[in-house]
C-alpha cells in the first residue's frame, strides 16, 4: 500500500474511532507509519487528508449499500437485504458519525461528502420503493419519499441506541420494527 494510501486509511479508521476534532494529524502519522514529512508530501493538511478520507468512506458505503439495491427481487426484499446486512452496529455509521462533529458541519468541504451521501441514500431508497409501487408489490398509499426518509432515520437512530446501551440487539429490534411497518404496506404480489 503506498503511502497516501496508508495515510487515507489511517485517517478513515481514526475519523470513526475518535472524529475529525480528536484526530490529530500526529496519530494519523503514527497509525499510519509515515513521518510529517511524508503526510505533508501527499497533502496539504489535516483538511484536504480528511476529506480524501471522508469521501472514499462515503463512497464506499454508497456501493455497499448499492450492491443491495441493484440486487434482483422484489423492493421489499431488496430493502430488507439492505436493512440486515452486517454492520460493525456498536462502532455506528462510519457517515453517520461524522454529523456529530462540529468541525465537520462547519467546513462545507468537509460537510459536502456527508450531505451528499444521506442525500443518495434517501433518494436510493425512495427510488427502490417507487419501482416497488409500480410492479404493484407494495400498496398505493406508500409515500416512497417519506419512507425512506423514515428507513434513513431509524438505521441512524438505532446506531446511537445500541451505542447508549453497548448492544448491537437494539439495532436489530429497530429494524426489526421498521421491517414490521413496511410489512403492512407490502402486497401479496411481492
Amino acid at each position: 500500500m503506498s503511502t497516501s494510501e496508508r495515510l487515507i486509511e489511517s485517517t478513515r479508521a481514526l475519523l470513526w474511532e475518535r472524529g475529525y476534532v480528536a484526530t490529530s494529524p500526529k496519530a494519523i502519522q503514527q497509525r499510519a507509519g509515515v513521518g510529517q514529512g511524508s503526510m505533508y508530501h501527499h497533502f496539504a493538511g489535516k483538511p484536504e487528508l480528511a476529506l480524501a478520507a471522508i469521501d472514499r468512506t462515503a463512497a464506499e458505503l454508497r456501493a455497499t449499500a448499492e450492491a443491495q439495491f441493484a440486487a434482483p427481487g422484489t423492493a421489499p426484499e431488496r430493502i430488507t437485504a439492505y436493512l440486515r446486512r452486517e454492520r460493525e452496529v456498536l462502532k455506528g455509521c462510519p457517515v453517520g458519525r461524522l454529523t456529530q462533529d462540529p468541525d465537520v458541519m462547519a467546513d462545507p468541504a468537509l460537510r459536502r461528502p456527508v450531505e451528499e451521501t444521506f442525500t443518495w441514500l434517501r433518494e436510493r431508497i425512495s427510488g427502490v420503493l417507487a419501482e416497488g409501487l409500480d410492479r404493484g408489490e407494495l400498496a398505493a398509499g406508500l409515500d416512497p419519499d417519506a419512507t425512506a426518509a423514515a428507513i434513513v432515520a431509524v438505521l441512524q437512530g438505532g446506531y446511537v441506541l445500541a451505542r447508549a446501551a453497548d448492544s448491537a440487539d437494539v439495532f436489530g429490534r429497530a429494524v426489526d420494527g421498521l421491517l414490521g411497518l413496511l410489512a403492512a404496506h407490502t402486497t401479496s404480489r411481492s
